[in-house]
């Protein structure tokens, strides 16, 4: 055992508690709404994890991922609500929204088999957009998915008589619904991770690596292009449509207002900007293009104290200085934040 060993479980120890009281030191030092930014932040994770799948592990650009995130959303939302008049446990619904979602990628894989790059981007944002507007039609002649108006009262998490919409108190500490869905995306995301981590080590993963730099290369050497390419667009859509579960329990209503193409675009800056390809990288990507929108908010108050009026306005001057920093992070940083080992042994080589 190496003397690093015992400092490591010491290190993953420390950051293991830090994350449990992760909710409660966030509602201290900053209030409730970071809570919830929080939570989101966990779900971006799970869905940047899945579109790294496709586009970091596979190369494979995919510009209307966050199509499966509606249909695992839509899956949980029309079986756990009145619309349908069916009210089924998420024990069921969130593998269900998975299997569907994963469906739903196989659907847009066999077509696009042959497609790359560019003509791939294309074909997977009209894939994202036609589901959009399918769900923003399908209210008609007959009301499946109530068209614009959307979903309400949707079923929150519930084991038995357990909700987790509800405030709960435990060992002298208080969990309240943004609590309690917390621990519940941290235990999903942390499971996302591994599965990362596994199929990132793994034959299928090394596949995909092979297609992504040369897929006749991969062809030649005896791997099934066709199937691997397949298995990368279903497994990222399985963890969009978890995702899609979980969102649709925690906010309770959805709509297909919810899934435009910025959102699909959202969670392709944060696998690039963290680093496609390692699954830490786009972990930090996700955390920080989720965290970094809410903090320039303050832009306008910070305005008001140092000046005493606000010179431009908030919302505007959030996105140019948004913007700003992805274009400044792409040309001194154009793997990313923490790019994969390859990527970045590749950097230095060519720079050399």
């Amino acid at each position: 055992m190496s003397a690093s060993a015992p400092w490591r479980r010491v290190a993953w120890v420390v950051i293991a508690l830090l994350l449990l009281a992760a909710p409660f030191l966030i509602e201290i030092l900053f209030g409730r709404t970071w809570v919830r930014i929080t939570d989101v932040a966990l779900l971006f994770i799970m869905l940047a994890l899945g579109l790294n799948i496709v586009v970091g592990f596979a190369g494979l650009l995919d510009l209307g991922y966050i199509a499966f995130f509606a249909v695992g959303a839509y899956c949980y939302a029309l079986l756990a609500s009145p619309q349908l008049g069916m009210h089924w446990p998420f024990l069921v619904l969130l593998p269900l929204g998975a299997m569907v979602a994963a469906v739903f990628g196989i659907l847009l894989g066999a077509p696009t088999l042959r497609l790359r790059g560019d003509y791939l981007a294309i074909v997977t944002l009209g894939f994202g957009e036609i589901i959009r507007v399918l769900l923003n039609n399908l209210n008609r002649p007959v009301n499946i998915t109530n068209g614009p108006q959307g979903i309400t009262l949707i079923d929150p998490l519930q084991i038995g008589g357990f909700s987790l919409a509800q405030t709960h108190s435990f060992a002298g500490l208080t969990f309240t619904a943004l609590h309690n869905y917390y621990f519940v995306f941290l235990a999903c995301a942390v499971l996302s991770i591994i599965i990362s981590r596994r199929l990132e080590d793994s034959r299928i993963g090394r596949a995909w690596v092979a297609i992504r730099e040369d897929e006749l290369a991969a062809a030649s050497m005896g791997i099934n292009t066709r199937n691997m390419k397949l298995l990368a667009f279903a497994m990222g859509a399985t963890f969009g449509g978890v995702a899609g579960g979980l969102f649709a329990s925690f906010q309770g209503f959805i709509s297909p207002e919810s899934f435009h193409l910025i959102d699909s675009i959202m969670v392709l800056c944060m696998v690039v900007l963290g680093g496609m390809g390692n699954v830490a990288g786009v972990v930090l990507g996700a955390v920080l293009l989720t965290v970094l929108p809410e903090a320039l908010r303050y832009i306008g108050p910070l305005q008001q104290r140092w000046f005493g009026e606000v010179f431009i306005d908030p919302s505007d001057l959030r996105m140019l200085l948004f913007g700003l920093a992805l274009v400044l992070m792409m040309l001194f940083r154009p793997s990313g934040i923490w790019p994969a080992r390859r990527r970045k042994a590749e950097e230095n080589h060519a720079a050399g």
